[in-house]
């Protein structure tokens, strides 16, 4: 089978490798769409993510749909159509015995945190264990399930706000995951959503999404003091910071954006004098299940797909990728899609 495999920073290839085949408890997918998310980039133009360096040929990719190709039990049929919830629990922790995704010792699809690394979407076939397998509802389009993953990081970057009804959320950042923050803060019930960023093209993809104010750094004015949540899903230090001053006093701020590694400046005055709640959020639990039902009632959502490339042109679905004045979520049809 066909597969797209990261070598380090700049360095890709599409390479014939064998079919895998699911022992019991496996199931094989028949891989249509993947979605090209933060690490991903990191992992192609820099040869890390974070401390994550590719010592091996790596498949990104780990937002996907497809068709069920084989279940060994016979429980799912051939084309069934299917996410994946795309980690593989650890072992339980003191302290987290109620986080799965903090255990120790998992792993994620599309990852160079394991030895050896955890191969990705990318491929024309992939099997995952049985567990991991959502069947999606009928009417639910197999691109726009592909977006299954980040709306689960986001409802559960929502989720660590708290309850978020009768709110006045701020979304920092309007890439991928800071549109379908907006859109989960929606269907969690807040009462006025903004979002701000630096460029004009991402906001007018969250106007699609249901926002109810975009503000332009550096020509709008943002509000102090004016939200009871912020999500922060740029990662930018000075985007932390201003995250804190937008926050009201004893509001929370819900960090989704990753951030490099390695010390950074960021000012904590605000968040010690207005008492704030700052809460990291790290991939998600299971929240997939609610995205797949979002995601089947809400068309709109599908906004936050720009591009859709085949498999055959996917340096270019990288470079697209990365120009976030250019793309929102960019899709790989992969061979089968």
């Amino acid at each position: 089978m066909k597969t797209i495999q990261i070598d380090g920073a700049l360095s890709l290839a599409e390479r014939d490798v064998p079919l895998p085949e699911p022992t019991e408890g496996e199931v094989r997918i028949r891989v249509e769409w993947v979605g090209i998310c933060g690490s991903d980039l990191h992992y192609y133009f820099e040869g890390a993510n974070g401390a994550f360096v590719v010592e091996e040929p790596l498949t990104p990719g780990h937002e996907l749909s497809g068709r069920v190709d084989l279940d060994p039990s016979g429980r799912l049929a051939p084309g069934t159509p299917v996410t994946v919830h795309p980690a593989r629990r650890g072992t339980p922790a003191p302290g987290v015995e109620d986080a799965p995704h903090l255990w120790p010792g998992g792993s994620y699809l599309g990852s160079a945190s394991t030895r050896p690394h955890t191969q990705g979407a990318l491929s024309e076939h992939l099997v995952v264990d049985a567990g991991m397998v959502r069947v999606l509802p009928e009417g639910l389009p197999l691109d726009r399930a592909a977006l299954a993953e980040p709306l689960a990081v986001a409802l559960h970057g929502v989720g660590r706000a708290g309850d978020v009804t009768g709110a006045r959320v701020l979304v920092s950042g309007a890439g991928p995951i800071g549109l379908l923050a907006a859109a989960a803060a929606r269907a969690r019930g807040a009462a006025h959503v903004t979002v701000v960023d630096l460029l004009p093209e991402p906001l007018a993809r969250a106007t699609a999404v249901g926002a109810d104010v975009v503000l332009r750094l550096g020509v709008d004015e943002v509000p102090t003091e004016a939200f009871d949540v912020v999500l922060e899903c740029s990662g930018a230090s000075p985007a932390i910071s201003a995250a804190f001053v937008a926050a009201r006093r004893r509001g929370v701020v819900a960090q989704i954006g990753m951030v490099p590694d390695q010390p950074r400046p960021v000012n904590l005055a605000p968040a010690i004098s207005k008492e704030l709640t700052v809460v990291g959020v790290f991939r998600f639990d299971d929240e997939i299940d609610e995205a797949v039902r979002l995601l089947t009632d809400d068309p709109s959502l599908e906004a936050v797909v720009t591009h859709r490339l085949p498999a055959a042109e996917a340096v270019r679905a990288f470079e697209v990728a990365k120009d976030s004045s250019a793309s929102g979520k960019v899709l790989v049809s992969a061979w089968h899609g």
